[in-house]
């Protein structure tokens, strides 16, 4: 009898383990019908100039690429701190004045990332004289590169909002001292003080129950990736549905249509080396072309404000660097 029931739950285990790498890892959890209608006006991108460095691209001739070739009109800019104040107290923001230069010129309406902790890894990009263990000296450091930020930037009508911090609360990813709300606070009430605009505060949409960030956020943004890799069960299909962000923003009492997709996976989830590697085929193991369009669709499924579709950089080195337009292409259609 001992040995039966010990057999029964040995074929049990088995049973949930097949599931389990089932659901994880082999299902797509594509959306039932990919479409992509009405689509006019969702879509925007973020747009770094120092990942398209890191790809080896001229950062200014993708630019333009997003500009004139994709036609895109709402793009999110970080402002990396490591950038933008080389020597303590120098502030130099003419990169930056180019972006959104070349941008108004063509009607283009921005979302501007700054603060402690903006996007791309390894999301805080402190200069090399900044002592960041020293809590205290890091808090007025920050509010000074924040001032100075908001001071030069504040003049652009087509920047329409503020996005301070980038997932401010989320502590088990990116290299950077853990996070503190009620300095996030501080920091509001400091841009408050300098500029009228609404401020974006985001969340990881897979990791956080939201409920800390849309209580002090002006409009709610939400991360939302689909193929993710961890060290320890590589990669990763998230099972969730359309629905399960569209609930949770109803359970924090916040009508989906005013949420944005502040940032949705349309590059793989690979290292830099296989990122540039026109060798490697490891990027399909987390983001092909149907992945994309699956993408897409799934954020319009959601109901939410807009998208800001991550990877545009890595679309141009596809498509100028390694012969490969597929994914720049199909880019074309949704703007």
């Amino acid at each position: 009898m001992l040995k039966r029931k010990k057999m029964i739950f040995i074929i049990i285990g088995i049973i949930v383990l097949m599931a389990l790498v089932y659901i994880f890892k082999i299902a797509k959890h594509y959306p039932k019908n990919i479409n992509l209608e009405n689509v006019d006006n969702f879509f925007g991108v973020t747009y770094s100039k120092k990942y398209a460095e890191d790809l080896g691209l001229d950062w200014r001739e993708v630019y333009l690429a997003i500009l004139d070739d994709l036609e895109v009109k709402k793009i999110r800019i970080p402002i990396y701190w490591d950038e933008i104040e080389k020597i303590p107290g120098n502030f130099d923001f003419s990169d930056y004045d180019y972006l959104i230069g070349e941008g108004e010129k063509r009607n283009v309406e921005f979302v501007l990332n700054f603060g402690m902790r903006v996007a791309r890894w390894p999301e805080c990009h402190f200069p090399e004289w900044l002592n960041s263990s020293d809590k205290k000296y890091l808090q007025e450091r920050t509010n000074l590169m924040i001032k100075e930020v908001v001071d030069n930037f504040k003049n652009y009508n087509s920047i329409v909002y503020w996005q301070l911090e980038n997932e401010p609360l989320l502590d088990s990813f990116g290299v950077c001292p853990k996070s503190d709300y009620n300095f996030l606070q501080e920091e509001i009430s400091l841009v408050k003080s300098l500029d009228n605009r609404q401020i974006i505060i985001s969340a990881t949409g897979e990791l956080s129950f939201w409920e800390k960030e849309i209580k002090v956020a002006d409009i709610f943004g939400t991360t939302m990736y689909r193929v993710v890799y961890n060290k320890f069960f590589g990669y990763i299909k998230y099972p969730y549905s359309s629905k399960f962000y569209n609930r949770k923003a109803k359970l924090n009492n916040i009508n989906p249509k005013d949420i944005f997709i502040i940032e949705l996976q349309a590059e793989p989830w690979i290292d830099e080396f296989d990122i540039i590697n026109p060798n490697s085929k490891r990027y399909l193991k987390s983001f092909n072309i149907n992945q994309f369009k699956a993408n897409a669709q799934f954020a319009l499924d959601t109901g939410f404000n807009r998208a800001y579709l991550w990877g545009a950089e890595w679309w141009y080195l596809r498509y100028k660097k390694m012969n490969d337009p597929v994914y720049w292409d199909f880019a074309k259609t949704l703007f």
